[in-house]
């Protein structure tokens, strides 16, 4: 569909209805996105997730306000009419509100995106200052679907603790944490770490 890439390869929904709806627009947010689905998917493998990347923001309107926007019927198949959408955006949230204000499961949507926090600090860090890594966007899901509840607070912990080491390591070393700046889809499975770093 225009605007919207549904990245099979990175849902686990396989056609079926799924537990959440995880989209992003622009590529920081989209990274973080997908290492939140890989963390959510080790640790949760029965949560299905629809993972949707959005490349023309204008997809996200109706068809009536927009050519390249996609029609009621479309929207709901991707975006569900009643699973939690949490979505990962590289601009102002109130932007995507706006442009999905008339949608069926507009009440569902969480966008986390630019809060203008941030100083000179490490690309990560950025991220975590605005609540668009991969820590968070993890925690909105926990947040989002009920039956993760109490099976959810070891996964809360471990969040915890990464942003605490996040924090002592760019204070240390003045850059993101290897796992962070050499992660890759898939190289948890596969044993492979990212490039080395000098």
């Amino acid at each position: 569909m225009c605007g919207t890439v549904q990245t099979q390869w990175a849902s686990n929904d396989e056609g079926s209805d799924p537990n959440v709806v995880m989209a992003c627009a622009g590529d920081v947010p989209t990274l973080e996105t997908l290492a939140a689905v890989e963390m959510l998917r080790q640790h949760f493998p029965e949560l299905k997730i629809r993972v949707i990347n959005v490349v023309d923001l204008m997809a996200l309107q109706p068809q009536s306000e927009h050519p390249q926007g996609l029609s009621d019927k479309d929207f709901d198949v991707l975006f569900t009419r009643d699973k939690p959408i949490v979505f990962a955006y590289h601009g102002y949230p109130s932007l995507i509100h706006q442009l999905t204000y008339r949608r069926t499961n507009h009440h569902n949507l969480h966008v986390r995106g630019y809060k203008e926090e941030g100083t000179t600090t490490t690309p990560f860090d950025m991220a975590v200052r605005n609540d668009i890594d991969r820590f968070h966007l993890v925690k909105d899901v926990v947040d989002r679907v009920p039956s993760l509840g109490p099976c959810a607070a070891y996964l809360t912990q471990i969040i915890r603790d990464k942003l605490i080491d996040h924090q002592r390591y760019i204070r240390k070393h003045g850059e993101d944490m290897p796992e962070i700046r050499d992660w890759k889809w898939g190289a948890r499975e596969t044993g492979k770490t990212g490039p080395a770093r000098k």
